[in-house]
């Protein structure tokens, strides 16, 4: 292989042999992979040419590919078989456009979401996005696993912020989709196709986001009680005209950790300070006939609760934690977290039923099984990497597994990117 990736070097790409890699990442790639030799390198491209080449090389020789941005989430979902090059989008970092009176941004896959906050801010500007490890996920990243975070009950998830994408296909060839172009790549709706898909079908190398203006005042309403008046609070919210921008139910156990007692229901609402009042008394007079606590969380405060109830579910590779997303009929949610105790925490959104539990290994059968049987799922995001070579990570048992399976032959023919990562191995 060191013959053929010599031509590569006039490339503008950083390109390492694995023996010479930073201890950080060989731990990374370890915990994600499951290989019988290590890879050969890691490289860095510096633009997105320089990536088009990278691929393009590597789809002649017929070398497998790892792709990742800083590594944050790189052991979410399967593990990689065999990569032969692991490709960082790390130094792909600028912004390439940013439309203030259009409220859109274009950046490129590398960009770490909180760099692009800190950008937008002097713009009174953001990109309603709370993934894992903010600080130093990647937009591209992000949007590959999907990883939305407590703004989905106002904003929706990562795919509905994207509005167009270029990727490298596995040839090396450049393609585009939304956006300013016309129509999209084969009639696909890409942004929505590589939104979850772990870097399975193609290398991001630009998105554009849809922004949101800041909002004047910013206020949380933490409820907590008892499971049955959570259940009665959550379902008439559910119907009514109060618009949280941030919405969870929060088991006993993790309510405990933020230092209350109860089943929680935790509401951020965002808007002028006269809207932000009258939301929260709704609120206390929907739940005044049931038996309840009310916290009110205004500034840093506010900011500090939101940091502890997102940092719950991080993890690193030192950890025995199991992180899974779990997705259910919203009305089942307390269902969900009610039997989840005796084996961990967790969290659900109020709207989507979509969330995350921190769970022990013998609970994780039990609770995929409740999920399907409600109509939804479990996976697993982050564990111990003997877990994920004993346990399905996906469990999948829908019926979209052959199409998912066209659609990786029709993008990666040869199977290069990511293999075995997603569901069915693919």
């Amino acid at each position: 292989m060191t013959i053929q990736l010599s031509s590569l070097l006039d490339t503008d790409a950083e390109i390492i042999p694995w023996e010479k890699v930073d201890y950080s990442w060989i731990d990374i790639v370890e915990q994600a992979t499951l290989s019988d030799t290590p890879p050969s390198y890691l490289i860095y491209p510096q633009t997105q040419d320089a990536l088009a080449k990278v691929v393009e090389y590597a789809n002649k020789l017929q070398w497998s590919i790892l792709p990742c941005g800083n590594g944050s989430k790189l052991n979410w979902g399967g593990l990689v078989k065999n990569p032969q090059l692991v490709i960082s989008t790390q130094h792909l970092n600028r912004i390439i456009d940013h439309a203030v009176g259009d409220l859109t941004v274009t950046v490129e896959a590398g960009v770490t979401l909180q760099q692009l906050q800190t950008l937008l801010q002097p713009h009174s500007q953001f990109l309603p996005l709370d993934p894992a490890y903010p600080d130093t996920a990647t937009l591209g990243g992000i949007m590959a696993t999907g990883d939305t975070g407590s703004w989905r009950q106002r904003y929706g998830g990562v795919r509905d912020m994207v509005l167009g994408l270029s990727f490298i296909r596995f040839d090396g060839k450049i393609a585009k989709g939304g956006g300013r172009v016309v129509k999209n790549v084969a009639g696909y709706d890409m942004m929505r196709l590589f939104t979850g898909s772990y870097g399975t079908l193609g290398i991001i190398t630009q998105i554009t986001f849809r922004l949101y203006p800041i909002h004047e005042a910013s206020q949380t309403l933490l409820m907590t009680g008892k499971p049955d008046d959570i259940s009665i609070l959550a379902q008439t919210l559910r119907q009514s005209g109060i618009t949280p921008t941030a919405a969870e139910i929060l088991s006993s156990s993790l309510v405990q950790s933020l230092g209350e007692d109860g089943m929680g229901l935790m509401l951020r609402f965002q808007s002028i300070p006269e809207s932000i009042t009258e939301q929260i008394r709704q609120v206390k007079k929907i739940a005044q006939p049931l038996d309840f606590k009310s916290t009110i969380y205004a500034d840093l405060d506010e900011i500090s609760i939101w940091s502890q109830l997102q940092k719950s579910f991080n993890t690193s590779n030192a950890d025995a934690k199991i992180v899974c997303k779990v997705g259910i009929l919203p009305s089942s949610s307390i269902e969900l977290l009610t039997k989840l105790e005796p084996f961990g925490l967790g969290m659900v959104n109020l709207g989507s039923g979509i969330g995350k539990l921190i769970i022990r290994k013998e609970g994780i059968e039990k609770m995929r099984s409740l999920c399907q049987n409600h109509q939804g799922y479990l996976s697993i995001l982050e564990s111990p990497k003997s877990i994920k070579q004993t346990i399905d990570p996906w469990g999948y048992n829908g019926n979209a597994l052959d199409m998912m399976q066209k659609l990786k032959q029709k993008f990666d023919p040869n199977h290069l990117f990511s293999p075995n990562r997603f569901v069915g191995k693919i």
